[in-house]
């Protein structure tokens, strides 16, 4: 029996079973975020925030801390511990061996989860934990041959999603509009949800006309034209396009959402390419930006994407992740208000810029 599931499977199980061992893997974060959260529960009981738990960097630990960690007894937390090892592609290349051999023999005190972004189904770890303990995918589901998004699965859990974590029903031709408005990222699907969810009164559902003129117009095309121009290096543009925005009542939070999304997928395709050539495969950009989740349509598309990752370059793609979470942060905490906030979008912006880089100045908070 497969050990493995997709996200929206597990998040539906009333009862989860904690396996020694699991990998949560794909690219979509909000997946992720809502699979780690079910997870501890299950893990540490419904007291898991006031229960510690150790977290790692995948490039920052070592296989003997991450043992020691899992054979240590908990004196006053639950029956085992529970380590985490975040963006732990680079971890698992490296200890590959040391956990092929804890699949079959793993610790009777500990739960070590990992979490990655690709996984192959093809090595003989995944084939392991498919067969001993639990894998958890965190992609946007597939239909047939594994290569076409399945929207009807999508448009299942945005109804879901909006009924019992937003309060509001949600149509079938308003769930299939937002689809075509946002596309497939989750986190900004959500945050979608949250802000139609204000515009309809208790028990009525949410319609396409609803959506239509909360969602779309010209706020949305105008944050793609936004992160466009940040991808080309047009530091001035995405500014001014910035304050449009601002000026229409956008709120810097939401707009951080989309921007990131965008983003990331840039670090995501740097980390594919690069993890190829570690393996020496060969892999072209536009494959890895494919893997990356940008779409090959319009026909333009790829070679636009191609075009901005090197516009953006090695380095400051590979820093996207960091940056952003980092940013988040910021908004979040230090820089909630507006005016901090905004801060906070522009230095982003600014940092993209073709005219920083090669420059050593720092656009940091």
């Amino acid at each position: 029996m497969s050990r493995t599931i997709h996200a929206f499977d597990l998040l539906d199980l009333e009862s989860i079973d904690a396996t020694a061992f699991c990998v949560v893997f794909g690219d979509e974060l909000f997946l992720k975020t809502l699979v780690m959260r079910r997870l501890r529960t299950v893990v540490l009981g419904d007291d898991e925030q006031d229960i510690p738990f150790t977290t790692y960097q995948g490039d920052l630990v070592q296989w003997r801390d991450v043992s020691d960690e899992l054979a240590t007894v908990s004196l006053f937390g639950p029956d085992r511990r529970l380590v985490v090892i975040e963006e732990a592609d680079g971890f698992v290349s490296k200890y590959r061996t040391e956990l092929e051999e804890y699949v079959v023999a793993p610790s009777s005190t500990g739960v070590l989860i990992l979490t990655v972004g690709t996984w192959a189904s093809n090595t003989r770890l995944f084939k392991a934990l498919d067969k001993h303990q639990l894998q958890v995918d965190c992609r946007a589901p597939t239909s047939g041959r594994g290569k076409t998004i399945d929207r009807r699965r999508v448009r299942s859990w945005l109804e879901d999603r909006s009924r019992e974590h937003h309060g509001q029903a949600l149509s079938k031709p308003a769930a299939d509009l937002l689809l075509e408005l946002v596309g497939t990222e989750f986190g900004l699907l959500d945050q979608e949800l949250a802000k139609l969810a204000l515009y309809v009164e208790s028990g009525q559902a949410i319609t396409p006309e609803v959506v239509r003129d909360v969602v779309g117009g010209v706020s949305l095309n105008t944050t793609w034209e936004l992160v466009d121009a940040a991808a080309d290096g047009d530091a001035e543009k995405a500014i001014r396009l910035l304050d449009q925005l601002l000026q229409t009542g956008e709120n810097s939070l939401g707009l951080f959402g989309q921007i990131s999304w965008s983003l990331r997928r840039f670090n995501r395709a740097t980390s594919i390419y690069e993890r190829a050539e570690q393996e020496r495969r060969r892999m072209s950009l536009r494959d890895a930006l494919e893997q990356a989740g940008f779409r090959k349509w319009p026909r333009e598309s790829l070679a636009n994407a191609e075009r901005q990752l090197k516009q953006l370059g090695r380095h400051r793609a590979g820093r996207l992740f960091r940056q952003l979470l980092k940013r988040d942060l910021a908004l979040k905490g230090s820089h909630s208000q507006d005016q901090r906030a905004r801060l906070v979008l522009e230095l982003l912006l600014i940092s993209l810029s073709s005219e920083l880089r090669d420059s050593p100045v720092s656009t940091n908070l």
